[in-house]
C-alpha cells in the first residue's frame, strides 16, 4: 500500500494519470506541460511508482503549488501498467488519458481531444497525431495516426489520446502482465467494443531516447506484441489476412528469429510467406550467424 495524498473538492472533467518512476530528468518539464494546458478543467494524478532519484521531491512542489496535482506514492515499484491503474482507481473524470515522465503535451492537446468527443458523442476514444523528439527535445519529425481498422498491423493509435472513464471500466484497466505492450492490447481490447476517432493534428511530443522502456525492452516488447495480436485477430478474418498478420509479426522479430509465426503464417495461407522468401531467407542468415556467433 501507498500514501494517497488527494485533494477530493473538486470533480473534475478530465484524469490524466502520469506514472513515475526515477523520472526526474525530464519530469519538471512534462507536469508543466499539462499544467499549462489550454483547457483547465482536469487534474494531473501523478503516480510515484517507488522512485529513488529527485521524483518525489519534485511531484511534492508540483502538487503544493497546484490544486489540480494529486499524488499517489506506492511503496514498491509495482511497473507501468500497474502504476496506470493505480492512478486510474483514483480518477475522477469523465474522460481518462495518460502521459509518461519524459514526454510532453502541447498546450492545445487536452482541448482539441476533449471537443472531438464533445463533437462526436457515438465514439469512446479520441487520437490524434504526434511529433517524436529526442534527448534535447529536437524535433524528429510528425507520426501519423491511422485507421482503427489497421490496428492488427500495428499501435497506430500511438500516445496521444483520451477515453471516456466507461472503457477503463469495461476493460477493466491495463494489463499488468503486459509491462511495454499495455497500451497496444489496450487498444486491440478497446477496438472490439469501442469507437474510435481520429484526429490529425500534432498535439504531443514523444521522446525517443536510449533509457526509455521501449529502447530498453525491445525484444521483450517484440515477444509480447507477437502473443497479444495473434490473440486478438478474430477467428473470421480472410486467411490471407490473417497470414500477412502473421508474416509481418517474424519480420519484425530480429533479435529472435520466430520460424512458428513463419510457420502458422504458411498454414494459414501459403501466397504471402512465398512473396517474402527473400526477406525470410536474409533473416534466417542472420539468425543462423547469431546462433553460431553465440
Amino acid at each position: 500500500m501507498g500514501t494517497d495524498i488527494l485533494d477530493s473538492t473538486i470533480v473534475p472533467r478530465v484524469s490524466m494519470v502520469m506514472p513515475v518512476h526515477n523520472g526526474a530528468r525530464w519530469l519538471a518539464a512534462a507536469i508543466e506541460s499539462v499544467l499549462v494546458q489550454d483547457f483547465r478543467d482536469f487534474e494531473l494524478i501523478l503516480v510515484n511508482d517507488a522512485s529513488t532519484d529527485g521524483s518525489s521531491a519534485i511531484m511534492a512542489e508540483a502538487a503544493a503549488r497546484d490544486a489540480r496535482v494529486r499524488r499517489i506514492d506506492l511503496d514498491v515499484n509495482v511497473g507501468l501498467p500497474a502504476a496506470l491503474n493505480s492512478g486510474f482507481a483514483a480518477a475522477r473524470g469523465a474522460l481518462h488519458s495518460w502521459t509518461s515522465d519524459d514526454n510532453l503535451l502541447r498546450p492545445p492537446m487536452i482541448g482539441r481531444l476533449v471537443a472531438t468527443l464533445d463533437a462526436h458523442p457515438d465514439a469512446d476514444i479520441a487520437y490524434a497525431d504526434f511529433t517524436l523528439i529526442d534527448e534535447d527535445g529536437v524535433e524528429l519529425g510528425r507520426s501519423r495516426v491511422g485507421p482503427i481498422e489497421r490496428l492488427l498491423h500495428g499501435n497506430n493509435v500511438g500516445a496521444c489520446f483520451l477515453y471516456r472513464a466507461a472503457v477503463t471500466d469495461a476493460l477493466n484497466g491495463y494489463d499488468a502482465g503486459l509491462f511495454g505492450v499495455e497500451d497496444y492490447d489496450f487498444w486491440l481490447r478497446a477496438a472490439k467494443r469501442f469507437r474510435f476517432v481520429e484526429l490529425h493534428e500534432d498535439l504531443y511530443r514523444y521522446r525517443k531516447h536510449g533509457g526509455s522502456l521501449t529502447s530498453q525492452r525491445a525484444e521483450q516488447i517484440q515477444a509480447l506484441t507477437a502473443t497479444i495480436v495473434e490473440r486478438a485477430i478474430p477467428a473470421a478474418l480472410p486467411a490471407r489476412q490473417r497470414s500477412e498478420i502473421l508474416l509481418r509479426l517474424a519480420l519484425k522479430s530480429h533479435w529472435r528469429w520466430r520460424y512458428d509465426l513463419v510457420y502458422r503464417a504458411f498454414r494459414a495461407h501459403p501466397g504471402p510467406v512465398a512473396r517474402q522468401l527473400p526477406e525470410l531467407a536474409h533473416w534466417s542468415l542472420i539468425a543462423a550467424r547469431r546462433r553460431l556467433t553465440g
